[in-house]
C-alpha cells in the first residue's frame, strides 16, 4: 500500500513537472455535467457565503455560459484525482476571472502597439487580442469547435471528446481570430496551473490543498527553527490572509 500511494503523488508530480497536457481525468463528462449546468454558480455562492470566501463572485465574465465552458476545461487541465481536487473545487475558474479583470487581463504592462508579427516560440505573448479578449475568443471557438463537431455544447460533452477538443487546440488545429488555437490553450493552461497554487489571497488554491497535493508550506513567516535539520519537514501550509489577520 505504501508503494503504491508513492507511485501514485509521484504520478501527479510528473504532471506538473511536465507542465504538458494530460488527456482524462477522475471526473468524467456524466459527473462533470452535473457540477457544471446553470447551478454552478448559485451552488459556488452557496458554498461562499457558507465559509465567507467572498472570492467566489465573477468579476470579469458576463455570461454564464462562458463561466461554465472555463470551468469544464479548466478541470480537464487539471483533474480531481486520488491525491486531491480539481481545477473547480480549487477555484481555478475564479481564480482566472479575477486575472482577466485586472491588469494581467488587459496586458498593463506590456507594450500592445502594432505591427503584430508572427513571433517564434521564444517570445512570449505575440497576440494583438488582450488576455481576456484572448479568452473570450478561444471560449466561443471552444464552444463552435464542440456543435461542429458534436451538435452539442462543450459542457455537456463526454471527458474524453473534451479532451479532443483541447488537443485540437493544443496542436494548433484550430482557427481564431487574433490569435493561434495554441496560444489560448497555453494562455489557459498555464492560467489554471497558477490558480492551482496560488495563494488562495487571489481565489484559487482552496483551503490551501493545492499546496498540501505538492507538500509546499506556503507562506510562513520564518523557517529558523528549521534551518539546520537534514530531514524534510511536513508543516502545515500557511496563507497570506493569515498574517493580514494578525
Amino acid at each position: 500500500m505504501a508503494d503504491e500511494k508513492e507511485q501514485s503523488k509521484m504520478s501527479r508530480r510528473r504532471f506538473m513537472r511536465n507542465s504538458g497536457y494530460v488527456a482524462g481525468g477522475a471526473i468524467g463528462g456524466g459527473i462533470l455535467g452535473s457540477l457544471l449546468g446553470t447551478n454552478l454558480l448559485d451552488t459556488n455562492q452557496e458554498t461562499a457565503q457558507e465559509t465567507n470566501d467572498y472570492n467566489r463572485a465573477l468579476m470579469f465574465f458576463t455570461r454564464q455560459k462562458d463561466f461554465d465552458i472555463l470551468s469544464a476545461a479548466t478541470e480537464r487541465i487539471f483533474p480531481e484525482d486520488e491525491n486531491g481536487p480539481g481545477a473547480i473545487a480549487l477555484g481555478v475558474p475564479y481564480f482566472i476571472d479575477h486575472q482577466l479583470a485586472g491588469s494581467y487581463g488587459n496586458n498593463e504592462k506590456e507594450y500592445m502597439q502594432g505591427p503584430f508579427s508572427p513571433g517564434t516560440d521564444y517570445q512570449g505573448y505575440q497576440s494583438p487580442l488582450k488576455r481576456n479578449e484572448l479568452f473570450l475568443v478561444g471560449i466561443q471557438a471552444l464552444e463552435d469547435e464542440s456543435m461542429n463537431n458534436y451538435n452539442t455544447t462543450f459542457t455537456e460533452l463526454e471527458g474524453e471528446q473534451q479532451d479532443e477538443l483541447l488537443q485540437a487546440f493544443q496542436n494548433n488545429g484550430v482557427g481564431i481570430k487574433g490569435a493561434t488555437s495554441a496560444t489560448f490553450f497555453e494562455t489557459m493552461r498555464s492560467a489554471t496551473l497558477e490558480g492551482a497554487y496560488s495563494d488562495p489571497l487571489y481565489g484559487g488554491n482552496a483551503n490551501m490543498d493545492g499546496w498540501r497535493m505538492k507538500e509546499f508550506p506556503g507562506s510562513q513567516m520564518s523557517f529558523i527553527d528549521e534551518l539546520d535539520s537534514e530531514d524534510f519537514i511536513e508543516m502545515e501550509p500557511n496563507a497570506l490572509r493569515s498574517h493580514i489577520s494578525h
